[in-house]
């Protein structure tokens, strides 16, 4: 079986979706039915229940294939990239994960970063709020950029690398859209957001309190699960939500007005990484946000 047939395996696997492996893998789903059929006569057995034409399951024999292939695929892969970066000249790879989405703010950090160590490669990658830490106990990123607190037994918190005025995303034809700025205990009014439950209560109340200032609960209403869940939930009225002010520069939408909160503290986001797995990568990154302190970030608003 070729490398790419592994591939196309291993994604319909996940994706149980002919045209959504075929687009994911940018060939026609003609080439993924041919690929799978080759598949199925050289093994001698079926991989996929094709019955409901809806949905396709994974028999068990394509579920034994799946768990034996996917360690070694990744294995594989993972040993063409480090002879692609030792052909570079690049002996190392760090990576980071972000919990924000103004990567261009911090050049000052990346740049220092990559100048004291050219032979280590920096790779920073989105981050989930839904499970945040769960990249870092993995093994997925060896640092996270994260808004705290974070009081994790098992995880270091390292330096504050910037720290942010908030805001409150509304729809533009929202009530709140008129103000020039509101104040906590406004937001006690209206539905926010819930996150699943797999991040930590006091890490989310963080970034949402479940109180205002004088003790009204803050109501969650629906559930989100990436930042699209937010914005079209936002701009079509149903909730409103708290964001750092970078977002009025990177979000900007019509439909989506930002109000700046005028009692609220700024939110700080520092680098934490697995305790047991620190390593010179992690600590050299850390030591050069020390040296240029927190980045100062434009004004969003």
């Amino acid at each position: 079986m070729e490398i790419r047939d592994v591939e196309i395996f291993l994604t319909l696997a996940d994706e149980l979706h002919f045209g959504r492996t075929a687009e994911r893998l940018h060939v026609s789903q003609a080439r993924i039915s041919q690929a799978i059929n080759q598949q199925e006569r050289r093994i001698g057995g079926a991989l996929f229940d094709r019955s409901n034409r809806r949905q396709i399951r994974l028999t068990p024999l394509g579920c034994q294939l799946r768990d034996d292939l996917r360690p070694v695929y990744e294995g594989l892969r993972a040993s063409l990239e480090r002879a692609q970066l030792a052909a570079q000249g690049i002996t190392h790879v760090l990576r980071v994960g972000m919990l924000s989405i103004n990567g261009y703010d911090l050049r000052p950090v990346w740049e220092t970063f990559r100048a004291r160590h050219p032979r280590w490669k920096l790779r920073l990658q989105n981050a989930s709020f839904v499970d945040p830490f769960a990249g870092l106990r993995s093994g997925e990123i060896d640092a996270l950029l994260v808004w705290l607190p974070v009081d994790e037994p098992d995880l270091t918190v390292g330096p504050i690398v910037f720290a942010e005025t908030r805001v409150l995303g509304v729809a533009s034809d929202h009530e709140l859209a008129r103000r020039k700025s509101i104040s906590v205990e406004d937001i006690g009014d209206f539905q926010h957001p819930n996150v699943p439950s797999s991040s930590p209560d006091y890490w989310l109340d963080g970034y949402i309190p479940s109180r205002t200032p004088k003790g009204r609960a803050i109501d969650r209403g629906p559930i989100v699960r990436s930042h699209e869940d937010y914005l079209t939930l936002i701009s079509s009225g149903e909730i409103v939500t708290l964001f750092p002010g970078h977002v009025t520069r990177y979000w900007s939408r019509p439909d989506i007005d930002f109000v700046p909160v005028r009692d609220m503290s700024a939110l700080p986001y520092a680098l934490v990484w697995h305790t047991e797995s620190e390593n010179s990568l992690t600590r050299a990154l850390a030591q050069v946000v020390r040296d240029l302190g927190p980045v100062n970030i434009p004004c969003g608003t």
